[in-house]
């Protein structure tokens, strides 16, 4: 009897060899370009790290130093020193921050966790100042992290400039600007057959008219031999100076082809023997196939009061989302979801910043986030019946009889009127308050049919719905520089932030007409960060709490309500010394108690409600931790190691499925000479496979931590 690892659809290895051919030699031929003389601004030798230039907090330049929040910034240069092609590597040494890869949403996308929470569509991804995902939730498999010139992070969420789009965290990945660009290349073979390569170069400048480029594709296999990724990215960006302002223009283009693993599930107080480890029960025709595009327009100029700032985003996304789950008796029978998915996300804000006095900056601006998304849906609930050892591959969808028919479709309209101080009455202080009228007004509408033998008649089920919602949204934050002495300081630094967010939709299969009451969250901050020993070391400490109501949960039913709370709080801690100009050592740590404040949660197993108030998050581990050497001379032996701990948490709401900590462990050795570097490259070398994110989708059911990955790669830096 074959095993599940040698099982997969036949054509699949071939399509996968051919499309790993075409990825190689289109990226050879892009990396034989070498045009325009950008430099990469990175990070200088020295450089203190909190005098970095932040963006996310305030809409414009700031001395992180100065913000009060806590924000990590992770720069491109390191991002490409430790060759990060994910979430979970790009911000593995952000403290208190999980992204593992994979999720309900496919295996090119991740499920990160911020204070102790994970929830998909709890934080707010943002690229090039556009929230990626709008309305609905962080497209995350549409991220590209090739030519990044940094990544921000910031802790809680960010209620003024980004309205109700976040309450944990807001990632922003910020490429660099037309005309600039990181001038590499590099291609990668690695384990089961995977290959990748990347481009990213700035072009000749034409007169006024600045522009570059950005390409990447990947064709990835994994230990379950079915489950594979073949994505590509393509990001142009350009720039125009027009009038006594600059226009800016940046288009994205990106194709995703991945076939989902499938979860394993839960069976009492510990995950399934049952299954093997990377067994597929999906049917033969699996996919998440996912075609993005996106076209952002901006404009600046001077005005006599400050600076005005326009920007608009168009972007269309389809999904085709074809998968299987299994039941969670473990009988072998899986549900089955054959979906069509279009989603529209426009953004649009206009905002001017100037001085309203010597020493206070004002920003006042208006943003509109409009999200439409329809979906027919065909579920084939008890579809089939498959050995749980893995060794058949399912029937496709297409021979099989749906007996549910959905439709969706939700219209999502977010507005708002910000306004923003920044007030600086001394050398060492700086007030920022700001408020925001936020307007949020969603139309759902959602139609259910079944057939026999799924129901005993022919049923149909279908509503209309909407809510609109006015609210004020608000934080004030304070800092204060304890002391400075040359290169450096240490600023203590507390803030309030107050949010509300409209219940997400998960686009799953299931039949949710109603449109819930915004989810709400107050966060409140204190920290100190600094540096020291002649600006080497830079750390930064923080104490957080949040406090979440009207979350959504479950009921008996099935359908969603608003009925639970949640507290977050603990601590986090981070720093960072530079032996040397190319050796860096990094280190974090964070404690998290995240609990439910309230919750009447059912449990299937007992057919019996549960009140779990005062019980752990799921997957809420309380410690966290990563470490990490970084060694990159500019010619001569590089190597990067980097080990990550997640420590003791829950499958369950009950907490009576406990599962143990577990260590990753990540490093690159590489050779570099003149403008080539060759390197060898491992992500989870201790090879663990803990699960790291539950799916909403399938009950009960967990991913795993993705197996070893070996990589060889080769790169070429311009300059």
């Amino acid at each position: 009897m074959p095993e599940p690892a040698d099982l997969a659809p036949p054509g699949a290895a071939a399509r996968r060899g051919r499309i790993r051919r075409r990825l190689l030699c289109a990226l050879l031929s892009v990396a034989g370009h070498e045009a325009g003389a950008a430099v990469e601004p990175g990070d200088a030798p020295g450089n203190e790290p909190l005098h970095k230039i932040v963006v996310t907090a305030t809409r414009i330049p700031e001395p992180v130093d100065q913000v009060p929040a806590d924000i990590t910034v992770v720069s491109g240069s390191e991002l490409r020193q430790r060759n990060a092609q994910d979430m979970a590597c790009a911000l593995s040494l952000v403290p208190g921050v999980e992204a593992p890869a994979g999720g309900d949403a496919g295996p090119s996308s991740a499920v990160p966790s911020f204070w102790g929470l994970h929830e998909f569509d709890a934080f707010l991804l943002v690229v090039d100042d556009v929230p990626w995902g709008g309305a609905f939730n962080p497209a995350i498999t549409s991220l590209n992290f090739n030519d990044a010139e940094r990544i921000e992070v910031l802790k809680g969420a960010a209620p003024v400039m980004y309205g109700a789009t976040s309450f944990v965290g807001v990632v922003h990945l910020i490429h660099f600007p037309a005309g600039e660009a990181a001038d590499a290349a590099d291609l990668a073979l690695g384990s089961y057959g995977s290959a990748r390569g990347s481009a990213a170069f700035a072009l000749p400048q034409w007169g006024d008219y600045r522009h570059s480029f950005a390409a990447d594709g990947e064709s990835l296999g994994f230990a379950d031999a079915r489950e594979s990724i073949s994505d590509g990215r393509l990001l142009y960006r350009a720039a125009l100076d027009l009038g006594s302002g600059q226009l800016r223009m940046d288009a994205n283009l990106n194709i995703v082809r991945d076939v989902p693993p499938s979860p394993v599930i839960r069976q009492g107080t510990a995950l399934t023997g049952r299954t093997p480890l990377n067994a597929n029960f999906n049917p033969a025709d699996a996919e998440l196939n996912e075609d993005r595009y996106q076209l952002a327009v901006g404009y600046s100029r001077p005005m006599p009061w400050g600076a005005w700032d326009t920007l608009v985003s168009l972007s269309h996304t389809h999904v085709d989302d074809i998968r299987a789950f299994l039941h969670p008796d473990l009988s072998g029978t899986t549900d089955a979801q054959n979906q069509n998915r279009k989603v529209v996300d426009d953004y649009f804000d206009s905002h001017l910043a100037g001085k309203l006095f010597a020493d206070t900056t004002l920003i006042v601006g208006t943003d509109l986030l409009y999200g439409y998304g329809r979906q027919p849906a065909l579920n084939l609930n008890s579809a089939y019946t498959v050995p749980l050892n893995g060794s058949v591959v399912p029937p496709p969808t297409a021979q099989l009889p749906a007996n549910e028919f959905g439709l969706l479709s939700d219209r999502r309209l977010f507005a708002g009127q910000y306004a923003q101080l920044d007030w600086k009455p001394a050398a060492r202080w700086d007030v920022l308050a700001g408020v925001r009228l936020n307007e949020t007004d969603e139309d759902k509408s959602s139609s259910d049919l079944t057939v026999p033998p799924f129901t005993p008649t022919v049923q149909l089920a279908e509503q209309s719905a909407s809510r609109s919602v006015n609210r004020l949204t608000e934080t004030l934050g304070a800092s204060y520089r304890l002391w400075a002495d040359g290169r450096d300081e240490a600023v203590l630094y507390a803030d309030y932030r107050d949010a509300f967010k409209p219940a997400a939709l998960d686009f799953g299969p299931d039949y949710q007409p109603a449109v819930l009451r915004p989810e709400t969250a107050r966060t409140y901050e204190a920290g100190l960060k600094g540096v020291t020993a002649d600006g080497r070391l830079a750390y930064q400490a923080e104490l957080f709490r949040l406090d979440f109501s009207n979350l959504v949960v479950a009921t008996e039913s099935g359908f969603l309500t608003n009925a639970a709370g949640e507290q977050l709080k603990g601590a986090e801690l981070e720093a960072r010394y530079r032996l040397t100009d190319d050796l860096a050592l990094a280190a974090n740590y964070a404690y998290h108690d995240a609990r439910f404040t309230q919750h009447l949660f059912f449990d299937i197993e007992s057919n019996a409600y549960v009140e779990v108030a005062g019980r752990e998050l799921p997957l809420s581990p309380h410690q966290l931790a990563s470490a990490g050497i970084i060694y990159e001379p500019p010619r001569g032996f590089t190597a990067t190691l980097l080990t990550t701990y997640v420590g003791r948490r829950y499958l369950d709401e009950e907490n009576i499925a406990p599962v143990g900590g577990y260590t990753r462990l990540d490093a690159t050795l590489g050779y570099r000479k003149g403008h080539y570097l060759l390197s060898l490259e491992g992500w989870n070398l201790s090879n663990q496979r803990p699960p790291v994110s539950a799916s909403e989708f399938g009950s009960e059911s967990f991913y795993l931590l993705n197996a070893r990955m070996i990589w060889v790669r080769l790169a070429y830096q311009q300059h």
